[in-house]
């Protein structure tokens, strides 16, 4: 039986299988189509998107925005969420396990949105639903399939800030995003093409 986001997202509102709600003012569950055909998954939370109760808000969110634009979409089209729903004290790397008490949720995210392709946006992502030794240095760029989903894994926005000569590899990788869009009947609109 498939549940509602409503009920879905009281789950997560309700929520304190883990100690990341200790110390947090807002869950963080995710936002935009949730008919999308493309999907966006980061880490967790930062300051920001605790303060506001929205992903991807802060500087990093922002470069997102400036990246899903590139590719032709605006934020409302696509669906965007983290591995963990609460913030990691001072912005950590979710640990193992708070990623896998949390992992149920995401999966019925995808299951209710259904998209046909899914960004992983770091190697916490990447490692969370990939595999545990997953490199994202070495390994992004390479689709995986699973179940008729194709994942694309990348450098999280935050990454690319860090580090601007990781940007026209990411680019690279999200043009190969476009191209699958297109593949499958699933194409933006607009084309994109402008780069980050």
């Amino acid at each position: 039986m498939r549940v509602s986001w409503q009920s879905l997202y009281d789950e997560i509102y309700a929520c304190e299988k883990c100690e990341l709600c200790r110390q947090i003012h807002n869950k963080v569950p995710g936002q935009g189509d949730i008919h999308a055909r493309l999907m966006f998954i980061g880490e967790g939370p930062g300051a920001d998107e605790d303060m506001q109760g929205l992903a991807f808000v802060g500087a990093a969110g922002q470069l997102l925005t400036k990246m899903i634009a590139a590719m032709g979409y605006d934020r409302e089209q696509v669906y965007i969420c983290n591995i963990v729903k609460c913030r990691p004290p001072h912005n950590r790397t979710p640990e193992p396990l708070e990623a896998q008490t949390c992992l149920p949720y995401l999966r019925q995210q995808v299951a209710l949105v259904r998209p046909r392709v899914i960004v992983l946006l770091g190697a916490t992502a990447a490692r969370t639903l990939l595999r545990e030794d997953f490199r994202i240095t070495r390994e992004h760029g390479i689709w995986v399939e699973r179940k008729g989903v194709w994942f694309m894994p990348t450098y999280h926005p935050a990454a690319l800030l860090r580090d601007e000569s990781k940007k026209r590899e990411a680019w690279h990788d999200l043009q190969k995003v476009m191209e699958k869009m297109k593949e499958i009947g699933e194409e933006a609109s607009d084309g994109g093409h402008e780069g980050i």
